[in-house]
């Protein structure tokens, strides 16, 4: 007997709501109370749960469509039914993989029949569970071939998402069977990436053998090609040409050094065998998927076309945002870095010795900006919607730049760190972002965010703020300038200071006092002992 699934039961202020996601297909099951469909409201997101364990047999309501209270969003059938489904399933795919096993055996010699091509067990490799923040993820590498051995924990692709590259791990030693989503398809979370044979793969070994002997064998059904000192199988002809290679830059892994497949795949990535632009693609018969795949060349002036990365489509989807929703106004000020720089040159040799880490500048400015926020609590807000949204703690979030793009990992409740502290954790996240290691929480939240623009040489820039925050503090480089100091003209090494702030919250005087007291903190840095 079929169960409905409804809305919940709106309060009166609420009048409707969005089906924001399924997070089950029909024909999916289900267990009593596990998490089937999001409703977002203008107040919140409610979620609903099974009522019982059955199988999601109907969708009423898609994705996107508004609901009112209590109605019905789908149907819940009977478990059984969908158990004996899978379980005939089951036993067709089990002799499907009997077969398969049968025909892969018949071509092997006698050497390679004591040991099994895969005989261990089957695994699926699924996509990191995603947060609720990320959507879906882009499937970047794959750093293994099927038949590849490989050890247990040791990395078979990088899922690169909206804000981080994931990285999925073998279950056990073994090898991959067979890739189910290719580099550059969009996954969802928890989706099946490939299927993962135990005891496969390795040198010697029936699975990695029979799957390069198949391939081979089947390149040669069709004609190789010779290319000067090379030769190149049917395929590797045909990605030589589209991406404009040299063929004698590349080392042919095949018998007889025989350039496959894999080879020029590897090559593109390596970027080691491109051809200089006046010379002529390699085969005539390829001439046409050669001239479609290739970046416009014309003459010395060469472009290129690439998609962006989910990274920068999202950096910019922000930025954009961020200038079309607040009332951005940036105030500046200038500081004194006199103070801050004997400081550092005095103590940096104990302070390498006690914490082993480098006293740097970015601690000095996270610790008064700390302080500076604990006394303008406007400036450590966000809005959400409507509301204002104080925070009792100061997470303060630095941006890092990598080869990826911007990212902004965060320091949580910095008034309480030390400033060895800070620095630690700040080399660590530098270390950390620029290798795609940086966890998707360490990024999430923030209250405040400083951007160092002055590692670059920039003298002074106009930072845009991260949403949903409402203000962010740029630095920049610290420039010798002729200053007057009691009447007297000096020397100093000065700092430009911009603070970008949403008008929406903060009115200027509160910007300028808060970009002041950062000024008088780091120009007299035994203020931020005495808290005065």
């Amino acid at each position: 007997m079929a169960t409905e699934i409804k809305a919940p039961s709106f309060p009166e202020s609420v009048a409707e709501g969005t089906v924001a996601t399924w997070h089950k297909k029909p024909g999916d099951s289900v267990e009593r109370d596990e998490l089937i469909v999001e409703i977002e409201t203008d107040k919140v997101v409610l979620e609903v749960v099974a009522p019982e364990a059955g199988t999601l047999s109907e969708i009423k309501v898609e994705e996107g469509e508004t609901c009112d209270s209590e109605q019905v969003l789908g149907m819940l059938g009977e478990a059984q039914e969908k158990a004996a489904d899978d379980k005939a399933d089951a036993k067709s795919e089990e002799k499907q993989a009997d077969a398969k096993a049968e025909k892969q055996d018949e071509g092997k010699s006698e050497k390679k029949a004591d040991k099994p091509a895969a005989s261990g067990k089957k695994h699926d490799v699924k996509a990191p569970s995603f947060p609720e923040s990320v959507q879906e993820g882009t499937v970047a590498t794959w750093h293994k071939k099927v038949g590849e051995a490989v050890k247990r924990d040791e990395v078979l692709v990088d899922i690169e998402t909206d804000k981080v590259v994931l990285e999925v791990v073998a279950p056990a030693d073994g090898a991959l069977s067979e890739i189910k989503a290719e580099e550059g398809e969009q996954v969802e979370s928890e989706a099946l990436l490939a299927i993962f044979a135990e005891g496969a793969g390795g040198e010697g070994d029936n699975g990695g053998e029979a799957k390069t002997e198949s391939s081979e064998s089947k390149d040669e059904t069709d004609s190789d090609e010779k290319v000067g000192d090379k030769i190149l199988a049917p395929a590797a002809r045909k990605l030589v040409a589209e991406h404009d290679l040299d063929a004698n830059k590349i080392e042919g892994t095949g018998k007889g050094g025989r350039i496959l497949k894999e080879d020029v795949q590897k090559a593109v990535k390596e970027g080691s065998a491109k051809k200089a632009a006046d010379k002529p693609a390699g085969g005539d018969t390829t001439k046409a998927a050669a001239t479609a795949a290739a970046p416009a060349v014309e003459g010395e002036r060469p472009e290129k076309r690439v998609p962006m990365s989910r990274l920068r489509q999202t950096i910019a989807k922000r930025l954009v945002q961020a200038q079309q929703t607040a009332a951005m106004l940036t105030t500046y000020n200038e500081v004194d870095m006199s103070a801050v720089m004997a400081l550092r040159a005095q103590y940096k040799d104990t302070f390498l010795k006690a914490h082993d880490t480098k006293l740097g500048f970015m601690g000095f400015f996270v610790k008064a900006a700390s302080e500076a926020l604990k006394r303008f609590p406007d400036v450590n807000a966000s809005i959400d919607g409507t509301d204002i949204v104080y925070h009792g703690y100061q997470d303060i979030g630095v941006a890092v730049s990598t080869d990826r793009g911007l990212v902004v990992p965060v320091l949580r409740d910095t008034d309480s760190m030390k400033i060895a502290d800070v620095e630690k954790t700040i080399v660590d996240f530098g270390k950390r972002a620029r290798a795609g290691k940086l966890g998707i929480d360490e990024m999430q939240g923030g209250t405040f965010t400083i951007t160092n623009g002055g590692i670059f040489g920039s003298l002074m820039s106009t930072p845009i703020i991260n949403p949903p925050q409402t203000a962010i503090l740029g630095m920049h480089k610290i420039q010798e300038r002729p200053m007057a100091v009691n009447g007297k003209v000096e020397i100093r090494p000065m700092m430009y200071l911009a603070v970008s702030y949403d008008h929406r919250m903060i009115d200027g005087k509160d910007a300028v006092q808060f970009l002041v007291t950062i000024k008088e903190l780091l120009e007299d840095p035994a203020r931020l002992l005495l808290d005065v």
